[in-house]
């Protein structure tokens, strides 16, 4: 079942979206050639917690089994698709293709979102696909309205990637966020049966992240166990935003 959240609790989410959109926004100043992952997550976390607010993913457990996620903020490079670690040996360099994944909970309420930014001078094709993701969000977010399926948000996903000479990723997916990280219902930004069945209603909080390949859409888990990548080796292009479901639309939680 897919929480609908009060009025109370997406203000809430709203306060929360805007304190990650800052963060975020600050954290991008930091991102250069040279800086390490790890000093990144330092950041985030001295941040986070500068707000009053509390890290999401910092010890989550998927499935409530297993190690938690050892920090607050996913540095997902070039092939990475998402949950790359923090690590002190990744190192950006010019060119690198760097995803920024950071959740917030603040007064027990989550939200999500991840930009995607090139270092210095990146490839023509790096370009390509950091602007495609980003189109494939907005034009995903315009199809969130009460009423509409998820098919809708995924069609407006696929078509626009596919169009680009881009795949979409099969294997992760969006999800509900709010009074937990993860809720129901998995969004996947690709035409699905399963979509065509969650009709979109007011007070629905969703996390969309589109998922972008520059070449096929396997994915592999690396030995670390947390970070997925292109199983080709290519580059992957993710955003994300939380959305609230509206009367007559939807608003972006997390809008920076």
């Amino acid at each position: 079942m897919i929480p609908i959240k009060s009025k109370k609790e997406i203000k809430i989410m709203r306060e929360g979206g805007r304190i990650l959109a800052e963060i975020l926004e600050k954290l991008r100043r930091y991102v250069k050639p040279g800086i390490s992952a790890l000093e990144l997550d330092g950041l985030a976390r001295e941040l986070v917690f500068s707000y009053g607010a509390r890290p999401s993913f910092l010890n989550y457990k998927p499935g409530k089994n297993g190690h938690g996620y050892p920090a607050a903020l996913c540095v997902s490079v070039n092939d990475e698709v998402v949950h790359g670690l923090p690590l002190e040996n990744k190192i950006l360099f010019e060119g690198d293709l760097v995803k920024l994944d950071l959740g917030v909970e603040y007064e027990k309420m989550h939200t999500d979102a991840t930009i995607m930014l090139g270092i210095g001078k990146i490839s023509p094709m790096a370009e390509k696909l950091m602007k495609a993701t980003r189109e494939c969000l907005e034009l995903g977010v315009r199809e969130i309205k009460p009423g509409n399926s998820l098919n809708e948000y995924a069609r407006a996903v696929q078509k626009h990637a596919e169009k680009n000479g881009f795949s979409v990723v099969r294997d992760l997916v969006g999800h509900g966020v709010g009074h937990s990280i993860h809720e129901p219902p998995q969004i996947l930004n690709y035409v699905d049966q399963r979509m065509k069945d969650i009709i979109l209603k007011e007070g629905m909080t969703l996390a969309l992240e589109p998922m972008i390949n520059e070449g096929g859409f396997e994915i592999t888990l690396a030995g670390d166990g947390w970070t997925y990548r292109t199983k080709d080796g290519k580059l992957n292009g993710h955003f994300e935003h939380t959305v609230a479901v509206t009367k007559n639309g939807c608003e972006v939680l997390t809008k920076i």
